[in-house]
């Protein structure tokens, strides 16, 4: 079991940690929209991960208010890189909704965007992000990577990278990564730990592609894990074995019993 910091919450076994929150985080289950109950909920567990000391930055999907893909795809209208940037600045809005949460709960943060926009936040800049969480602020990463036809899920790669992250955190509404679709099969396997390599031999579903060869490349390990459970996130940043790890091969074992 991990140590608790002197306010209740474990210490951290990560020293930077980029976690990813898909946008269907920031609303009900089978709904869309913003909830600001959802996103309380998510903050609250995010107060008490800044409170041990952890440096926190955080990418948010948009999906809850526009998915680009999805939408080029119904719309004879809109050309599919206009509906990427659409989906782009979904993520903006989710991110200045989850920046005014946290602030409200006590939390330092910064909001910072890859397309332009100082009116509401900064541009990403990747020193001054570092400095940002060296301060102990936590920063929200908004507009994925700037570019039309990248997911979130790689922009959270690669600002792990930028960001020199120890791990990849992908906060999502099941418990981690299955042998087989869990809604299907009531008795497929989870992974406590799987390897980069078993993932891609057996091809298993973690983040997108591109991600996860980022991931890979450059030994970033991913926890996949239910952040609906509260205190998760606080689990998986203390090195707790929930959820799944994926990591080199090397890794395996290399784990804080929780």
């Amino acid at each position: 079991m991990s140590d608790v910091a002197p306010g209740g919450s474990p210490t951290s076994h990560y020293k930077r940690v980029l976690l990813k929150i898909s946008g269907e985080s920031f609303c009900r289950s089978g709904e869309s929209g913003i909830s600001m109950a959802e996103i309380t909920s998510i903050c609250e567990q995010i107060r008490n991960v800044v409170a041990s000391g952890v440096e926190l930055a955080i990418v948010c999907g948009g999906g809850n208010i526009l998915r680009g893909k999805e939408f080029s795809a119904v719309s004879a209208t809109i050309n599919p890189s206009t509906a990427h940037y659409m989906g782009m600045l979904a993520t903006v809005i989710n991110g200045l909704a989850l920046q005014d949460a946290l602030e409200n709960q006590g939390v330092s943060t910064r909001l910072q965007t890859a397309i332009r926009m100082e009116g509401v936040a900064e541009p990403f800049i990747r020193r001054r992000c570092i400095r940002h969480l060296e301060k102990g602020r936590v920063v929200i990463l908004a507009a994925g990577t700037g570019s039309p036809f990248v997911t979130t899920d790689t922009a959270a790669a690669l600002r792990a990278r930028e960001i020199e992250a120890n791990v990849v955190l992908k906060a999502t509404r099941v418990d981690g990564v299955y042998a087989e679709d869990p809604e299907k099969n009531p008795h497929a396997v989870r992974y406590s730990e799987i390897s980069f390599q078993d993932v891609l031999q057996q091809g298993l579903q973690v983040m997108d592609a591109q991600a996860f060869h980022h991931c890979m490349e450059h030994n970033i390990p991913i926890v996949v894990f239910n952040y609906k459970k509260v205190g998760n996130i606080g689990r998986a940043i203390a090195g707790e074995r929930i959820g799944t790890r994926v990591v080199p091969a090397s890794q395996i074992g290399n784990a804080t019993e929780g």
